[in-house]
Formats: structure tokens, sequence, C-alpha cells
């Protein structure tokens, strides 16, 4: 073939069509995760453990709380969401709140106290599952997990195998206990969870790259509410026990909007002596009116106070009094929007070195 054909028009033009097509095809891929202001009405998501267990206090709910907890939600017209829906139409504003339930550990108490309420009504619920303490005394067994996961309104998730603190793992031994889940999963329910939860709601950068890429969504335990605009793997709940289950509380965290953001840094959420404190900044965007009513609270040196921040146009810093301490440093901001409370939270864990 001459090099006179190859440069043929006909030829110029079929290439610069299959350049155009690949452009348009990249411009949509690319629209599908870029980042705008959405006006989100957002997603609540609340997380229980226990049910009618009062020696836990830190994760158990009276059972008499928790349909107190259901009546109010009803009264208040948000509608449970539907992990069917939620996973198909992440990147969908909503125009109307929704609230998400999940349930974390699978235990026994669950089974007994909550499972028949949610099911007389079926209310949609994520079940997270750490597989290694299934049947063992005070979790449900596999018979019982199983006959949860038939209804069309549940769905389960993985909470990976050991629930140890795995941020405390090598890497290896953080893949090797998922890796330990998902044949458990497999050989149980014939299928493994694409919906993740982290133990304790920890997580290094680490593990949030693996479970990206061999999960859907992923869940931590820092507050906050679903926007279109979250990070799918540090996707946040508002944690509800006996001390932040009360029902003041309770009505506070329904009536929350998200506070939207382009980006939240750091991204590694482990900190050690060299990076503690942190350098923290989140860039909100333009649209995002009335930024100066904003206040954040962080326990920095293990004391809850008022944080010391400085807005520059849509950015945000924080400059922390000192650091944190061991296990666990947490920020949570709030922002007074025309009425509107939007709430944000992050969670840092604290290397004890």
């Amino acid at each position: 073939m001459s090099i006179k054909k190859i440069f043929s028009p006909e030829a110029s033009i079929i290439s610069l069509f299959i350049f155009i097509f690949c452009f348009i095809l990249n411009s949509n891929a690319e629209d599908n995760i870029s980042k705008y202001y959405s006006k989100d009405e957002g997603v609540v998501s609340v997380m229980y453990h226990r049910f009618n267990e009062s020696k836990y206090p830190s994760t158990n709910i009276q059972i008499n709380v928790f349909k107190e907890h259901l009546k109010i939600i009803k009264e208040s017209k948000l509608e449970f969401y539907n992990l069917k829906n939620f996973e198909n139409k992440f990147n969908t504003p909503r125009k109307n709140k929704k609230i998400l339930i999940t349930i974390d550990d699978g235990f026994k108490s669950f089974y007994r106290e909550a499972w028949p309420i949610l099911k007389e009504e079926k209310i949609p619920f994520i079940l997270f599952v750490s597989t290694e303490p299934v049947g063992k005394y005070g979790y449900m067994n596999w018979d019982q997990i199983k006959e949860i996961a038939e209804f069309d309104f549940v769905t389960i998730g993985h909470h990976s195998h050991t629930h140890d603190y795995l941020i405390d793992k090598t890497n290896k031994e953080f893949i090797n206990d998922i890796k330990r889940a998902n044949i458990i999963f497999l050989e149980k329910l014939g299928y493994v969870p694409k919906l993740f939860s982290y133990p304790f709601g920890e997580y290094s950068k680490f593990m949030k790259d693996y479970i990206s890429k061999n999960f859907k969504l992923s869940f931590g335990q820092h507050s906050g509410v679903i926007d279109v605009n979250k990070d799918k793997f540090e996707l946040p709940r508002f944690p509800i026990n006996e001390k932040y289950g009360e029902i003041k509380r309770f009505r506070s965290i329904i009536n929350y909007f998200p506070l939207e953001y382009k980006s939240l840094k750091p991204e590694e959420k482990k900190l050690k002596k060299e990076n503690n404190p942190p350098i923290f900044s989140v860039e909100f965007f333009a649209n995002q009116k009335n930024l100066n009513n904003i206040n954040c609270y962080s326990n920095e040196g293990g004391i809850w106070e008022k944080s010391k921040i400085k807005l520059n146009n849509s950015k945000l810093f924080i400059e922390f009094r000192e650091p944190f301490l061991p296990r666990r440093g947490r920020i949570n901001c709030s922002l007074n929007d025309d009425g509107k409370w939007r709430w944000f939270g992050t969670q840092f864990i604290v290397n004890k070195n």
C-alpha cells in the first residue's frame, strides 16, 4: 500500500470520525465522575448494632426507642431507601431526602428484636455480616442470615471475616481477611456481597483503594449526609446507640442535609507521628451559600472544642491545637444554610506509635 493511499482524504475523514467518537465517549465517562453542585437533598444513613442488650450501651439501642425512631421517620414523610435504587442511582441527585438503615455485625438480638418489626413493615435495610463470628454466642447463624436474605427489601453486606482492627494489620493480612470472607460468603450464600462496611469505620488509603476495586460502595462510621459528591468508598453514617440515640438527637439527625464539597484532604485517614495533626482542608462549591456560617468541632488532644478555621473563598482550613490522641480523631462541621442545617464529619485513625 502506498503512503499516498494511507493519507488519502477518505482515510483522514474516517480517522477524524473515530477520534471525535472516542472523545465523546471519554467526555461522557468523565461527566459521570465529575463533581458539580447538585442540590442533592441527600440520604441520611443510620447505623445500629444490638437491640435490648443494655450490657453493651455503646452499641445497643432499646427496642422501644428503635420503634420510636421508625415512627419519627414516618411522621417526617421520609422514604426508606431500597438499596437496589441506591446502587443504581447513586449519581442521580435526590429531589427528596431519603433515609437508609444499616445494621452491623449480625447480632442475634437484631434477629430476635428488630427483624420481626422490619419484616412486618417491609422496611429496607443492609445487614453487614462478618463471617468468622457467625453462629457463635450472641450472633446469628447462617440459616437465620439466609432466611433474611430471601426478602427483596434486604441487602446483605460484607463486613470482613474477623472484624479485627484491620487497619493495624499488614496489607497482605487485610487482603487475606477479605478473601477468606469472600470464600465463606460464596459457600454459604452463593455470592459475595458487593457492599462493604469497614470494621469500626477504620480504613487507610490502601484499604479504601483495595475495596474500591472489589466492591460497589463502602461505608465508614463518620457522621454526615450522603450526596452524589461523596466518595462512594467512604460513605458516612450516623452511629445510633444508647448515648447517641435519644429522641431529641435522632430528630436532629434526620433533619440534616448534605454539605457538598469538591474535595477533602488528606485522603490518608491513618495518622502516624509524622502526619499528626494532619494538614486538613475542604474545598466547597462556589454555589454554596452562607459558608461564613460554618462551624467545626474537633477532638484533638482528647478534648472536643470549637475548631480554629480559616475560609479562603470556597476553601476551608482547620488549624489544629495539637495532635489527635489514639485511637480516633474526629471533625464535625455544620452550616446553617438559610434554615437548612448541613453537616459532614471525618474520622482519622491514630497510630499508637
